[in-house]
């Protein structure tokens, strides 16, 4: 019995299946190689056009539940991954690995039109439109056209009155995040946006640009100290762009 045993650990050890730890699932798409079949059907998911996986809030699909799960972060707002050198912190782990970069001097994307070098391919792949007029993503509504697949999902909620960034604060509801972040600045006092002139403060570039108006016109405006500055203007360079 013993020999029979010994035997058995042998050939267990000397069979493909014990001796062997290669990747056996190739995909005949990407040429991607897998240990698993669990794993390589879930890849094989990628390739097809199903979302079977939709957000219950802005209705996106995606074809992979992982991915429905990191979306969600971004409506709830968790950032579980942070930045151990600046403490900032992301809601996907691949946007961390992204991040990281930053912290590094290389910028290994360039522009082939105008030497302008990035850390990531995909601002590249953006700045690279600045050199076109070309706007193929078209709005099936109004015609609009965009440079970016991602400036028409964001313009498409105009027209379907979504608005999933809201305000913790007051519940008041946007349909981009940078409205949102521009509203809590309301809540927070926050006024980063300066006048050049009399160094009255606004929450939001808008506001500021306005502002910059007064000048404009050579009227009266009430700085912060509360003294009034009479006859200034200034360029139009002066104002902010939003």
């Amino acid at each position: 019995c013993h020999l029979l045993r010994s035997l058995h650990k042998l050939c267990s050890k000397l069979s493909p299946k014990g001796h062997t730890r290669e990747k056996s699932f190739d995909c005949n798409v990407c040429g991607k190689r897998f240990k698993r079949e669990t794993n390589f059907k879930l890849h094989m998911v990628i390739h097809s056009e199903k979302t079977e996986h939709i957000c219950n809030i802005c209705s996106k699909g995606f074809k992979v539940k992982r991915s429905l799960e990191t979306h969600m972060r971004r409506h709830t707002g968790e950032k579980p991954f942070a930045c151990d050198i600046c403490s900032r912190r992301f809601h996907a782990k691949s946007n961390l690995t992204s991040h990281l970069k930053v912290h590094s001097e290389e910028k290994p994307f360039s522009c082939d039109v105008c030497g302008t070098r990035f850390i990531r391919n995909e601002n590249l792949k953006r700045h690279m439109w600045i050199h076109t007029t070309e706007k193929p993503f078209v709005c099936i509504v109004c015609s609009k056209g965009f440079s970016l697949q991602q400036r028409l999902e964001t313009h498409m909620r105009a027209h379907k009155g979504e608005k999933p960034f809201s305000c913790d604060v007051c519940k008041s509801r946007f349909n981009q995040k940078i409205h949102l972040e521009s509203h809590m600045r309301v809540h927070s006092g926050e006024k980063p946006f300066v006048c050049s002139v009399c160094s009255k403060a606004f929450s939001r570039p808008g506001d500021l640009n306005r502002h910059m108006g007064v000048h404009k016109a050579n009227a009266f405006c009430a700085t912060s100290s509360g003294e009034l500055l009479v006859g200034a203007s200034v360029s139009r360079s002066s104002s902010v762009l939003i």
